[in-house]
């Protein structure tokens, strides 16, 4: 048992199950599916966390009906074709004393994709248009509305069948369920809508329902949004009542309690919540559950620590801790704050880019810091050097940091040179872009991981010819990452014009007045510098080549930054380069046509310009050489960080 965390290893009973500890892995989808069955890559994954010491798993979701096609990659529990993928990945997670859940699933009206591109097609208790995916559905017949409480039901069986331990309703952000409780989006007159008893009989029939279908043995729970938290959405009141309704059934073992709501941005945002939220915000939600029933309740939301979490389970405000995007992050979480090694977890920083950024590009889920994820098969386990090599690995930042780490875990003998006195790269200007301070975490947790490994870290070391007969290695890896570079700009002498690298660093002074930033790419960068001084009362423009502000950040986290920089009061002009300056204008061109823009009584301009790689001009005799990160071509933390791990696993051979 952990000294530091007594309540969050304290084990819990869901039903007719104990978990033996109190963290969750709740469902999400991971994009490792094949063609919508579970296979090996999904069993692997799930597998990882199982033995990293994760109490209870929770699949994700499974659609039950035909109409449940949400995305093209989505579960599907339909028929028994699907029983051996569930059996597979139930053996998998039982084989390291975890207990494993699957999610029941129907989307109503909020459906990503249509088939091979076409618009997507979406049924819901009315023909009330969502606005997110801009579609607009088709109202239910009664006779589909049985046809999907009965697919709930029989997906249940199936499922239980298979050797899941239990089953979870998604009634949580918009989905089918809480569409026909919601009465600003389920519009019938039937016996599914109209009074509250009416729209809360469906939900009502598919919890009675997979009840019959399983028996009491399996776990039976409901995961619902506390709050959507948006417009025309069900607020905590309304929820509460239905849980109230719900609990009087005494059928449900547990109630897993989200926030938010996918049919708009704003609510869309609390599905994976960013490093602009609070961790741990929507205990709030679950707190208040705990006061109307007396089953075991779980609260998702930024919790990313077992700090976080035991704190909110010693305080009564939830049972148990979703903690969904730190075993993504570090799948041995639960396992490392058992044995009270905090110091050794790699903490998650809500940047949501290789997570939920890589759902929403169609593309298997992983993590900017720990690539391993999802390609567990690829490079788990780590392998070992027969013969122990010398490995000299040039930059200290995030690509350089995780080649050294994962050649030393290997057994060669690693030493990493960094010109700066600080490792980190890059990563450390992220960090001063306002509400993106957790991103620093990434240095810290992967220089933590090179030292524990061994690796022989120098700092404020250039690497001379003079260093490299010193270490004489066999393997050399470059990775001196990239330097700021100014666009070809007309620039009048008065012009007061700054890299944005530079400001970063410096935080220089600028004189009163309107600042343009102008923005390349349409990233952190540019919107962060804009936000900062709009948020100091400075007038900003921003002015971007991409289509919109913030185009290349995942949606959520855009979202939210956004919303922030139109309350501060930042002026947009996309789809324009800036071509020249003077005293107190600046030029934009537009990307799409030949028509010039003038920003007037402009102070000082702040350029975010496309980087330029560093490469070292050096001879390195008859070492083998690979070059990574943005000292090939200038990216982002995430292909960096993942040519580090692919570099180092490469120079291996399996002992």
């Amino acid at each position: 048992m952990s000294s530091l965390f007594p309540h969050l290893f304290e084990p819990i009973t869901l039903g007719a199950r104990t978990i033996r500890n109190r963290i969750v892995s709740s469902g999400h989808d991971t994009v490792l599916d094949e063609n919508g069955m579970i296979g090996e890559d999904l069993v692997a994954y799930h597998e990882a966390r199982a033995q990293g010491g994760c109490g209870l798993i929770v699949l994700q979701v499974s659609g039950v009906h035909e109409t449940a096609r949400y995305t093209n990659h989505v579960l599907m529990a339909t028929d028994d074709s699907s029983v051996p993928g569930y059996r597979a990945v139930a053996e998998a997670v039982h084989r390291h004393g975890a207990t494993i859940f699957a999610q029941l699933f129907h989307p109503g009206r909020e459906v990503m994709d249509g088939e091979r591109g076409m618009a997507p097609r979406a049924v819901a208790p009315s023909d009330e248009p969502q606005e997110r995916f801009k579609v607009v559905p088709e109202a239910l017949s009664t006779t589909v509305i049985k046809e999907i409480i009965a697919g709930y039901a029989s997906a249940a069986k199936r499922i239980a069948d298979s050797g899941i331990d239990g089953v979870e309703i998604v009634a949580s952000h918009g989905y089918l369920p809480i569409q026909f409780f919601n009465p600003r989006v389920n519009t019938r007159t039937d016996e599914y809508g109209g009074s509250q008893a009416n729209r809360r009989r469906f939900l009502t029939e598919v919890v009675a329902g997979i009840r019959e279908a399983v028996g009491p043995d399996v776990v039976v729970g409901l995961r619902i949004s506390g709050e959507e938290k948006t417009e025309d959405g069900l607020v905590a009141t309304e929820i509460l009542d239905l849980i109230e309704d719900l609990e009087a059934m005494t059928i449900l073992d547990y109630f897993s309690i989200t926030a938010g709501d996918s049919s708009t941005l704003q609510g869309a945002v609390h599905i994976v919540p960013s490093m602009q939220i609070d961790p741990a915000y929507a205990a709030t939600l679950s707190e208040q559950v705990k006061k109307i029933t007396d089953k075991p309740v779980m609260v998702a939301g930024r919790i990313n620590q077992p700090h976080e979490a035991e704190k909110a389970i010693a305080e009564g405000r939830t049972d148990m801790a979703i903690m969904t995007r730190a075993m993504i992050c570090d799948p041995a979480i639960a396992s490392k704050a058992q044995r009270d090694a905090v110091d050794e977890i790699r903490a998650c920083i809500g940047c949501n880019q290789a997570c939920i950024g890589h759902f929403q590009m169609g593309v298997p889920i992983s993590c900017i810091q720990y690539p391993e994820s999802g390609r567990e098969l690829t490079f788990l386990p780590r392998p070992t050097v027969r013969t122990r090599r010398r490995v000299l690995v040039i930059g200290g930042g995030p690509a350089g940091l995780k080649a050294a780490a994962v050649a030393a875990e290997a057994g060669d003998e690693v030493v990493l040179c960094e010109r700066e006195p600080h490792l980190g790269g890059a990563v450390l200007l992220a960090q001063e872009l306002p509400y993106r301070s957790e991103f620093g975490g990434a240095a810290t947790n992967l220089s933590a991981e090179a030292r524990r490994a061994g690796v022989d870290i120098r700092t404020s070391t250039p690497v001379t010819q003079g260093i490299l007969n010193e270490v004489a290695p066999e393997h050399v890896i470059v990775a001196t990452g990239a330097k700021q570079r100014m666009p070809h700009l007309e620039v009048d002498d008065e012009a007061v014009v700054i890299g944005a690298r530079d400001y970063l660093r410096a935080r220089p002074t600028l004189p009163a007045g309107r600042v343009l930033v102008s923005d390349w790419k349409g990233d952190w960068i540019g919107l962060g510098i804009a936000l900062r001084l709009a948020e100091a009362r400075v007038p900003v423009t921003l002015a971007t080549a991409a289509n919109f502000a913030g185009a290349a950040i995942q949606q959520y986290t855009r979202t939210l930054l956004m919303s922030q920089a139109l309350r501060a009061g930042v002026d947009f002009v996309n789809d324009a380069r800036l071509v020249g300056i003077d005293a107190t204008t600046g030029y934009l061109q537009s990307t799409l046509c030949e028509i010039i823009h003038e920003v007037e009584g402009v102070a000082a301009t702040i350029v975010s310009g496309a980087p330029q790689s560093v490469v070292p001009d050096l001879d390195f005799g008859s070492a083998s050489v690979r070059t990574i990160g943005d000292a090939v071509a200038p990216r982002t933390v995430e292909e960096a960080v993942f040519e580090g791990l692919e570099a180092a696993s490469n120079l291996s051979t399996v002992s």
